[in-house]
């Protein structure tokens, strides 16, 4: 946490949108200096921090500033990086802050009956910095991370494409082959459905009757050449795959080829997913070795975390002292739930906020879900909370194995040491400078 003297500071309020940026600086008795608009461009950003500088220069009681602006998608992190590396500025010590869009909507509820337009919100974001809102934020990092971070981030955009085709496929898979989609368990012949020997049973038998139709021993030649000899009871799996096609409902002949060329292109589209995450992966690997090795080698030494894992979150953590607690980071994440109480009643299911950051909180998941199965004491927790609740249990269980993990993350980057098994410190913080 950053120390500010306010009252020698100039608060510079920017709204940023794709093409301009509005700003407005005040000091701390909310004199106006600046309220101009500037192009959201190189030669724009230059003609700010002149005129940021020609203010100070002109008023000696001013020695520090501190620039805030929205967290708007790609359209702040230019100017953000400009202000905080800007030689014009150095001089004056400059901060930068992205805050949450959330927090300056909330404080202008402050501001009753009061307009919206590009002036006022540059007024208000240098308000809410003025008003010292921004102690708890962390001011701008620079972009040592910003490479590694689109490549995890892309990661999870391919991620997400791959679960949106599967979940859209479903129908078309239930249409051709009823039985096949509802099986589990024991009871489904493939451990994965959208995998290389279910998709070949999808694609080259035109409708469950042909399958029904076929011989025993070439059903079972086709089965060891499209799983290259992978399945271990393959004539259980034979077996499993003829009941599920004699129990599915048949339908016209003329429904199977639109079908079949329906479900073709979405296993194309995984297949397709499934190739640019192994070279996006790769891409991370590559990417993260030349930035902070120590880092990542701890987060690796922990059991089930590898370099995807291991750079998604160091991606998105950054540099780990910008953070005082375990507590601050977890909700850095959003892997903290509001509360609801009201007199004698206290609720039992309160949600989590979602209010941090998305990405280190589905890496953070992602990593706890990994740990689980590697590390007894995590798989004991998990299971223990999965068992105290009757709905939501996976979800639940994973969230708070989430948060228990945050904290052996923030106990070892801070520290500077290797996961080792032994048992950290229950809360390790760092005084605030």
């Amino acid at each position: 946490m950053i120390k500010i003297n306010y009252m020698s500071t100039l608060f510079v309020g920017i709204d940023v949108s794709s093409k301009s940026n509005v700003v407005c600086a005040i000091d701390f008795d909310e004199n106006k200096y600046i309220s101009s608009s500037f192009k959201n461009n190189q030669p724009g950003a230059e003609e700010l921090s002149i005129m940021i500088a020609d203010c100070m220069a002109h008023h000696k009681n001013l020695n520090t500033v501190v620039a805030t602006l929205e967290s708007t998608s790609v359209y702040s992190v230019h100017i953000a990086n400009f202000l905080s590396t800007c030689e014009t500025l150095m001089p004056y010590k400059p901060y930068v802050f992205c805050v949450n869009p959330k927090m300056t909507a909330n404080y202008r509820k402050s501001y009753i009956g009061m307009d919206k337009t590009d002036p006022l919100d540059a007024y208000l974001i240098a308000d809410f910095a003025r008003c010292g809102r921004i102690k708890k934020c962390e001011p701008w990092r620079g972009s040592q991370f910003l490479a590694l971070k689109r490549l995890t981030r892309h990661r999870l955009h391919l991620a997400e494409c791959i679960t949106r085709e599967k979940t859209y496929m479903v129908s078309n898979l239930y249409l051709k082959f009823s039985e096949l989609q509802l099986l589990d368990g024991d009871s489904q012949p493939f451990s994965n459905l959208y995998g290389a020997t279910s998709s070949a049973v999808l694609m080259e038998y035109l409708s469950p009757q042909e399958i029904m139709d076929s011989s025993e021993e070439e059903l079972l030649h086709f089965l060891a050449d499209k799983s290259k000899n992978r399945i271990a009871d393959i004539a259980k799996t034979s077996e499993l795959l003829k009941k599920a096609a004699r129990d599915s409902y048949r339908l016209d002949k003329c429904m199977y080829e639109p079908l079949n060329v329906s479900l073709a292109s979405s296993f194309n589209c995984i297949q397709t997913y499934q190739k640019e995450i192994k070279l996006i992966d790769q891409a991370i690997e590559k990417s993260i070795n030349g930035m902070n090795p120590n880092a990542f080698i701890i987060l690796k030494s922990i059991p089930g975390i590898g370099p995807v894992w291991a750079g998604g979150m160091l991606a998105e953590i950054g540099d780990i002292t910008a953070f005082h607690s375990s507590d601050a980071l977890a909700k850095y994440a959003g892997l903290t739930w509001r509360k609801s109480d009201s007199g004698d009643f206290a609720s039992e299911d309160n949600p989590i906020t979602k209010a941090g950051n998305t990405y280190l909180r589905y890496y953070l998941g992602e990593a706890a879900n990994s740990v689980r199965r590697h590390v007894p004491e995590y798989g004991e927790y998990y299971a223990k909370k999965y068992a105290e609740v009757a709905k939501h249990q996976h979800k639940r269980a994973l969230a708070l194995t989430s948060r228990k993990f945050v904290r052996l993350v923030f106990g070892l980057l801070v520290k500077n040491q290797l996961y080792t098994g032994e048992q950290l410190d229950p809360e390790y913080n760092i005084e605030p400078n």
